[in-house]
């Protein structure tokens, strides 16, 4: 199936900017993957360059492996492809890109998938179904990659077939297998030696693009003259960060940046000023404070003690929050960490449906008081010597963050809570939460291979996704939580395709987390996306939102880059 003029609808890391002084403030709602540093833009380029902003700062770090947390952020989709493209903004089938067609067996252990033929390699060699069982065999024999958890291997009988056997029924694994896996090159891959801390500084993959050159301050992509689905009409892509909110604000309004995911609290008055600019706005990620919360694994501090973790969930005051740091724009979240409205079927008890948006001081402190945190002279709580004083991360320039944590330090403060905020770069940001090296840490929960609440429970929280403190935690469980409950209903609802059972297991999830909170969640941040339409147009849209607009997304940043067309 052609993807190009065709609505195609069908996790991860996620950064967004703004700008709001002249128009706004550099703001952020997760973490993107590394961008980097240019001048100037696609009007200092020419119409042939788009130039994109998604929201990540500091020197670029070369790495292109679409197996790395830490990979940049056009590795996967732009340079890379799945079998099959999901659409997380509608939840619709998935579309086909390598693979063509699947189908799994009546007990769901063996999936079988067809590849499109006739797709090259960007150095010329020909892409097989040998090339998939190659990736997935390597992902199960290398168990640092295999972030998902998939337990698969798999054969290519024949160049355009490739069978995926399983240990047990997985069909929920299907969205990870077919649209959250990067296929490698087999003729490349096999002989590198230690592929989960390789850096792929020269990518080969089978996208729309390939890489043009990376210094510490920028990179750039060219158009893949032989990409299977027609070379794309954007002859160059240039990925920058932008040091503060000014100089963000003034690149989007002077038509030097094509493409920035961004809150602008007054986005209609700059749109109506602004004749060439455009946005779409697609809330669907739940801000969080992340807690390194496992003594076990090596967290320390008092966030380890779940009543700190309850006693600042209540001492938040999210109305507060929402007007000083989202615009007044930000929907309301849920202790279930799923969307209030979009996932309200999933939901079991509706005392889960979404969190309060006062503050209960009472309650916070009488939860602190009955754990033994006793308030000491200076108002700040002790517990056996040790002060219950707190420090926060955020990125440098993430000013809705940065506003959030600031008006938490007031907020905490009310109930004996001291917080203190540290601003880093986003690659030490990062890293400090992969490797559990913070206490507090705001971010927003990672977006699934689909919609199905399987893929945010078993990435954020199943325990084989986590690590010791100092190891990487690269399957996704930041927050170093472990609980054997969680892990079983989360085995159980990935060895179902019965949505009712599926559902009796997340309702045990939610009642958990719901009480240990090992992400203590905000509100669901609006996620506005602006383009520049001078240059390209056929971005995405309210009525037509074919992928997911936003600048940092990845796998439908590929799909929206080859939609596009020139306005000349």
């Amino acid at each position: 199936m052609q993807l190009r003029n065709v609505p195609i609808t069908r996790r991860s890391f996620l950064a967004s900017t703004a700008a709001a002084a002249a128009v706004g403030t550099l703001a952020a709602c997760g973490g993107g993957s590394g961008s980097s540093s240019s001048s100037g833009g696609a009007g200092a380029s020419g119409g042939g360059t788009l130039t994109i902003f998604n929201g990540a700062t500091g020197t670029v770090t070369a790495n292109f492996n679409p197996q790395s947390p830490t990979a940049l952020q056009p590795t996967r989709g732009v340079i890379y492809e799945p079998l099959f493209f999901y659409n997380l903004v509608t939840g619709e089938d998935p579309q086909p890109m390598l693979g063509t067609e699947y189908s799994w067996n009546d007990d769901g252990t063996v999936l079988t998938v067809k590849t499109r033929e006739g797709v090259t390699w960007s150095d010329g060699e020909p892409f097989t179904a040998n090339d998939v069982a190659f990736t997935f065999n390597l992902i199960q024999k290398t168990p640092a990659l295999n972030t998902s958890g998939l337990a698969a291997t798999a054969e290519a009988p024949d160049d355009t077939t490739v069978v995926l056997t399983f240990q047990q029924t997985s069909f929920t694994s299907e969205a990870d297998t077919l649209g959250n896996q990067a296929i490698l090159p087999e003729h490349l891959w096999k002989d590198v030696a230690e592929p989960d801390t390789y850096t792929n500084e020269e990518p080969v993959g089978t996208g729309p693009f390939m890489l043009d050159s990376v210094s510490s301050q920028s990179y750039s992509l060219v158009a893949n003259e032989n990409y299977w689905n027609g070379k794309p009409q954007v002859e160059e892509i240039r990925y920058i960060s932008l040091e503060n909110a000014d100089s963000a604000s003034a690149s989007l309004v002077a038509g030097e940046v094509d493409w920035m995911s961004a809150f602008l609290p007054s986005i209609d008055d700059i749109i109506a000023s602004n004749p060439d600019l455009t946005y779409v706005n697609t809330p669907t990620l739940t801000s969080c404070i992340y807690a390194s919360c496992n003594p076990d694994l090596g967290s320390t501090g008092p966030q380890t003690d779940k009543a700190v973790r309850q006693a600042i969930y209540y001492a938040m005051d999210r109305s507060q929050l929402n007007q000083l740091a989202g615009g007044g724009l930000a929907g309301e979240a849920s202790p279930s960490y799923l969307v209030p409205g979009r996932d309200d079927d999933w939901i079991v008890d509706q005392n889960n449906l979404v969190v309060p948006q006062s503050a209960d001081v009472a309650k916070a402190k009488q939860i602190l008081e009955d754990a033994g945190w006793t308030e000491g002279s200076d108002g700040v709580r002790v517990k056996d010597g040790e002060r219950l004083a707190l420090t926060i991360q955020t990125v440098t320039g993430w000013s809705d963050f940065i506003s959030i944590n600031d008006t938490l330090v007031q907020q905490l403060a009310e109930v004996g809570i001291e917080l203190t905020t540290s601003q880093v770069s986003w690659n030490e940001w990062n890293q400090k939460e992969v490797t559990g090296d913070f206490q507090l840490s705001l971010d927003s929960l990672n977006l699934g291979a689909s919609t199905d609440p399987y893929f945010t429970y078993n990435r954020m929280l199943h325990s084989d996704n986590t690590e010791e403190v100092g190891e990487s935690a690269t399957g996704g469980n930041y927050s170093r939580y472990v609980n054997e409950k969680v892990d079983a209903a989360i085995r159980a609802a990935g060895q179902t395709d019965d949505p009712e059972d599926k559902k009796e297991q997340y309702g045990i999830i939610q009642e958990q987390i719901a009480e240990d909170l090992p992400y203590i969640p905000i509100y669901v941040n609006s996620m506005l996306t602006e383009f520049n339409t001078s240059r390209y147009t056929g971005w995405p849209t309210e009525d037509d939102l074919y992928a997911l607009p936003a600048s940092w997304g990845s796998w439908s940043s590929g799909i929206i880059l080859q939609r596009l067309e020139s306005a000349s």
